[in-house]
């Protein structure tokens, strides 16, 4: 006798009760796929005659599996994992011994009802739609094979395998001290909106070996935050230099490097600086490693934002946290905007000591304890960066050829920077693969004018 026909109003009832029982892992229920599961459950204990309120509610199940690209065993399982709760961050900061025995066995409880709501799958949900819907044949079961290549993968696979989810307890706290919880664990990157931070599903895929040239730079760069990951001292850093050499685009490739799955990136424009103390202590105790970002920095005057990334730089009472770090980027040498009526004269009666408080203002820089400075190429460095750029994108091209269409295109647009040299091979790819077939002609009667105009510059 299949389970359609035995009783299933009962179960359905049953896994609403075991959902609402829940003392922890509330969160978990929080998610688009279980909040259409729900809906779906409630569609078919309470079906209208024809069943359409049920089909409806199954349609909008399978779109919320299909826009979570995971079946509902990984889904539930992944919303376990970086489920934020008492217990979750708790475990981040203790051994299993320590944790208190009331929150254990809250977290036993709530993983066998999970073990249980896990049990009522798409394909036991879509034979009940066709019961109740009276269809011939049953809906659409979603499926997909596993994508996955993060850190969960063995869980994923774990779970199935016990007869009791309590059992993988201990294996859980221990993910969660390495991997972290909430937000942390679901996104790597994030921005703050007034001191709350808000996950980034879709970071800059920028790799650090695309970045070329500053080498010394990059390498010193790489070695602080590995000083980070690795739980030693830390300096803040400050990438100061011309505009467009890529100091932006280095600090967002470090997120993506080998080795770097436990770093976090949090940008913070200037008019969140004044929350910067509430948003570090927020990364107090967790696993992660975080690089606070603070990208185009300058002060037009002695403002709460200044205040606030002062006290952060130089230390207050309280304790900052190791595991976070602040790089910051700008095109002024001194940060904070200085005025000549700014410069005191013998007539100022207004303060007695307004050079100490001039010198003070333009000394800002000095807080970090490493400054990278990014100076413009010149035209030898920039035609060896944009050789290698076309080395790496596979671009067969005459060198004089290259060189000369990498000049033309400094000349017209911004100048030789590491952005122009990125928007230049971006362009000439795309030119190459639209105009392949017309382009030869026009490109060799271009270069023969450039060398016969110009012999001293190639």
């Amino acid at each position: 006798m299949s389970m359609v026909n035995t009783s299933f109003y009962t179960k359905v009832q049953f896994f609403q009760l075991q959902a609402a029982s829940l003392l922890l892992y509330q969160s978990v229920l929080q998610g688009e796929v279980l909040i259409a599961f729900l809906d779906l459950l409630q569609s078919i204990r309470y079906s209208d005659a024809d069943g359409r309120n049920c089909l409806q509610a199954y349609g909008n199940y399978f779109q919320a599996l299909h826009a979570s690209k995971k079946t509902w065993e990984e889904y539930l399982i992944r919303q376990i994992l970086i489920a934020d709760n008492p217990f979750t961050r708790l475990a981040q900061q203790r051994p299993f011994a320590d944790l208190p025995s009331a929150l254990v066995a809250a977290a036993q409880h709530d993983l066998q009802i999970l073990q249980n709501i896990y049990d009522c799958n798409s394909a036991i949900l879509s034979e009940w739609v066709q019961f109740v819907a009276h269809l011939p044949v049953s809906p659409v079961v979603w499926y997909q094979e596993s994508e996955s290549i993060e850190v969960d993968t063995d869980f994923i696979s774990l779970f199935p395998q016990l007869e009791k989810w309590a059992d993988a307890l201990e294996n859980l706290v221990h993910y969660y001290q390495q991997y972290g919880t909430g937000l942390f664990a679901q996104y790597r990157a994030f921005r703050s909106q007034n001191g709350n931070l808000t996950g980034i599903p879709y970071p800059d895929p920028v790799k650090l070996d695309r970045l070329v040239g500053y080498e010394w730079q990059k390498d010193t760069l790489l070695k602080n935050t590995k000083f980070l990951l690795s739980g030693q001292p830390v300096l803040h850093v400050l990438l100061y230099g011309s505009r467009g050499s890529g100091k932006s685009s280095l600090v967002k490739s470090l997120l993506n490097e080998n080795g770097h799955k436990n770093l976090r990136l949090i940008k913070v424009t200037k008019s969140e600086l004044k929350n910067l103390p509430q948003i570090i202590e927020q990364l107090r105790g967790i696993p992660q490693k975080f690089i606070i970002f603070v990208d185009d920095l300058s002060f037009e005057e002695d403002n709460d934002a200044f205040k606030a990334l002062k006290v952060v730089l130089e230390g207050s009472l309280t304790d900052r946290p190791q595991n976070v770090v602040i790089y910051a980027t700008s095109n002024c040498c001194h940060l904070i905007r200085e005025y000549f009526n700014d410069r005191p004269t013998p007539k100022d009666d207004e303060e007695v000591h307004t050079w100490d408080t001039m010198q003070e203002k333009l000394s800002f820089s000095n807080h970090f304890g490493l400054t990278l400075t990014f100076e413009s190429a010149d035209q030898k460095t920039y035609l060896q960066i944009v050789q290698r750029l076309a080395a790496q994108v596979d671009l067969n091209l005459n060198q004089e050829h290259l060189d000369y269409q990498a000049l033309q295109w400094a000349t017209r647009h911004n100048g030789r920077f590491g952005c122009t040299t990125q928007q230049f091979m971006d362009f000439l790819k795309a030119d190459l693969s639209v105009y392949r077939e017309n382009k030869n002609s026009l490109y060799l009667s271009e270069l023969s004018t450039f060398i016969r105009n110009n012999p001293n510059q190639l």
